[in-house]
């Protein structure tokens, strides 16, 4: 017989827990099986349930509220790790299964909970890194750097991903990068004007390694702080580092003098030029000058010869008797020539002065004289010759 039948059902199948009292069937009472609930719950967590059937019927309905309730806080968490915000200055690499899915950008983002994971690079951060130590030069001198190395994560899957421990990378890349540079140049170099060059062919070389490891670093610049000799040679690099400044001294001194020197060179070369230049423009317009006059010359001469060669000849005496102070004359019907010593005649004439090769003739009267002079030697030196000749 079914547990709801009428009759006067004495078997107890209720579902709900109640008996047949009196042959009545009536809905199960509710604050009774909150109860029984309430104590299977408490059985659940260590306390004391109630016990019967009655009992066991409640303790089912309370674990499926629990396992209600259990769910609704899972899907409020799953719902809370879900939602993730990326600021401006950073990007969030996102891994689903391990696996690299994407990167993405600044802002609120959704992930699948338990199954993505998301790991926020800052990308705009600069970030530094030094290194420090001894090594060779190339002319085998013992040198000491201090070096820093700026650098921002241009790429974050690769700096998440391609490379466990990305800094360490860096700091094996760098000082095996200094090394390497050091090495190839002298202690000149490192140690004065060849520090910046220096720096750009490290920066250069240290890029090159990253690139080749995938760091996903980009270097922002190099620094080399300082570069010194070890202690125990400090006394004999401070004399090498006094003979170079001696040296660049000298170079200096000899820098004045060549500035000071070659333009003047230069502007007596040029004088010099200037002058030849010159002299040749004037020998140039003498030798024209000479060839016209003697282009004239030529044609008057074929036009009267005679005039021509008596009027050259005056004018050569003229010009060779001009610049003597003796005069030599032809006496007429005499057998030798006169000589006239005018600069004498002319000392004897100014009272003793101090005689010249031009004579100084200034005024008429010096003038009849030296004429009255030059007429009585004419005369006595041809009475003399006559008086011989007798």
């Amino acid at each position: 017989m079914a547990w709801n039948e009428p009759g006067g059902n004495k078997n107890n199948q209720d579902p709900w827990g109640g008996g047949n009292k009196g042959g009545d069937q009536g809905p199960p009472d509710l604050d009774e099986a909150l109860k029984k609930g309430m104590e299977k719950l408490n059985a659940l967590f260590g306390g004391k349930s109630g016990g019967g059937q009655g009992g066991s019927s409640s303790s089912g309905k309370g674990m499926g509220g629990l396992f209600i309730l259990a769910l609704l806080v899972l899907v409020v968490i799953a719902g809370l790790q879900s939602v993730y915000t990326v600021n401006e200055r950073e990007k969030a690499v996102v891994l689903r299964f391990g696996k690299f899915h994407e990167v993405v950008g600044p802002g609120l983002q959704f992930r699948l909970p338990l199954i993505d994971s998301v790991e926020k690079v800052d990308v705009t951060r600069v970030r530094t890194a030094s290194s420090h130590g001894q090594m060779l030069t190339e002319d085998e001198n013992i040198v000491e750097a201090v070096l820093q190395v700026q650098y921002v994560v241009s790429d974050p899957r690769a700096f998440v991903l391609q490379i466990r421990d990305p800094e360490r990378t860096l700091d094996y890349a760098t000082d095996s990068a200094l090394r390497h540079e050091v090495g190839s140049a002298v202690l000149n170099q490192v140690l004065t004007e060849g520090r910046s060059a220096l720096a750009i062919r490290i920066q250069d070389r240290l890029q090159g390694y990253l690139d080749v490891y995938e760091s996903g670093l980009s270097i922002s610049k190099v620094n080399i702080e300082d570069t010194f000799a070890p202690k125990d040679v400090q006394a004999a690099f401070r004399d090498v580092q006094s003979a170079i400044e001696d040296e660049q001294r000298e170079i200096n001194q000899a820098e004045q003098y060549k500035n000071k020197i070659v333009p003047e060179a230069r502007g007596k070369s040029q004088r010099m030029l200037e002058e030849a230049n010159a002299y040749k423009e004037e020998v140039i317009a003498r030798a024209e000058g000479e060839t016209a006059r003697f282009t004239k010359l030529l044609r008057a001469y074929e036009l009267a010869p005679d005039v021509t060669r008596e009027r050259m000849y005056l004018d050569t005496l003229q010009k060779v008797m001009s610049n003597t102070s003796k005069v030599l004359v032809d006496v007429e019907g005499g057998n030798n020539m006169m000589y006239l010593p005018l600069d004498k005649m002319m000392s004897g004439s100014a009272g003793g002065g101090k005689s010249s090769a031009i004579p100084d003739v200034t005024s008429s009267s010096d003038i009849e004289a030296l004429t009255s002079k030059v007429i009585e030697e004419i005369r006595a030196r041809q009475n003399d010759s006559s008086r011989r000749g007798r």
